[in-house]
């Protein structure tokens, strides 16, 4: 039986272009989804499917990052003085307990799965997680708390799959799918980021992997695919017939944070999900008039 996953990887050197002037100093993953930054969003994720070792793939200049995870005595000593327990309890950023962080660089933008690969000492021989911030799913049960129970029956490499438009197929890894069963989509194969018209299905991966460790042997040839880059996608069809490949159709709503318009419809959608009812009809009121 597959071990339980205990370890996420956090690809978050990019420079969040799409987002300047906003991203010109400040991370576009501390960028706030309501009350909290994108990054600590998807840490909560990861912490609720059981997660205790946390793997930053970051570079020197997005340093805010890994401050948000670290100790704030100026504002523990303020906020004990006024006793803020509620506070002080937020300063541990959606950090369990017992958590262990990890941070190593990317010196070279050369893809999704060299960012992953960047972490191949803190992974080991186990398989790991990885959570891609941009990609933010509302449910009540976390996207990788429900793929973490998955992989318990079939283990291998497992990704967390929906249906886009046709049109969009040039954004996304693609699967060439197999049989399916209860949300478990076989994998026969897969292409990174196809022209509609040569996709082999629309059913596309979003930020959420659970890896075996067999995946950073593949990930060390530094072969480079679409775009000039190391792709996570090549990798893991290198895989396929050696190591269980499988889609897991989830629950919930994904907002894609990567773009203005998916970032505001996910402020909106948790602003409401976190409102009480007198909340939710004032945001109501004062947004139709807006949206007409």
């Amino acid at each position: 039986m597959p071990h339980k996953i205990d370890t996420v990887v956090f690809p978050v050197a990019g420079l969040g272009t799409r987002f300047l002037p906003a991203t010109k100093a400040v991370p576009k993953e501390m960028l706030p989804v309501v009350d909290k930054p994108l990054i600590q969003w998807a840490v909560e994720e990861a912490a609720a499917a059981g997660c205790k070792r946390f793997v930053f793939v970051t570079a020197p200049e997005k340093d805010a990052i890994m401050k948000h995870f670290s100790d704030a005595p100026h504002y523990q000593d303020v906020l004990e003085a006024r006793g803020k327990t509620q506070e002080l309890a937020l300063l541990k950023a959606g950090l369990p307990q017992d958590a262990e962080i990890i941070k190593t660089y990317q010196e070279q933008p050369l893809g999704l799965g060299h960012a992953i690969w960047c972490a191949h000492e803190a992974t080991g021989d186990k398989a790991f997680a990885v959570i891609l911030p941009d990609d933010m799913v509302q449910h009540p049960t976390g996207c990788l708390a429900q793929m973490a129970a998955q992989y318990q029956t079939c283990g291998g490499n497992l990704v967390a799959v929906e249906n886009v438009p046709a049109d969009q197929t040039h954004r996304y890894g693609v699967l060439d799918p197999g049989a399916e069963a209860d949300g478990l989509v076989a994998v026969k194969g897969l292409v990174e980021k196809p022209a509609p018209e040569d996709a082999p299905s629309t059913l596309a991966i979003i930020g959420r992997y659970i890896l075996a460790p067999d995946i950073m042997r593949t990930l060390s040839a530094f072969k480079k695919g679409a775009g000039g880059e190391i792709q996570i996608t090549d990798a893991m069809a290198a895989l396929i017939g050696q190591v269980p490949m499988n889609g897991f159709r989830f629950q919930g709503t994904r907002f894609d944070c990567g773009n203005r318009d998916g970032f505001l419809e996910a402020n909106l959608a948790f602003a409401i999900a976190a409102a009480g009812d007198e909340e939710r009809a004032a945001l109501k009121q004062r947004l139709r008039p807006l949206l007409d």
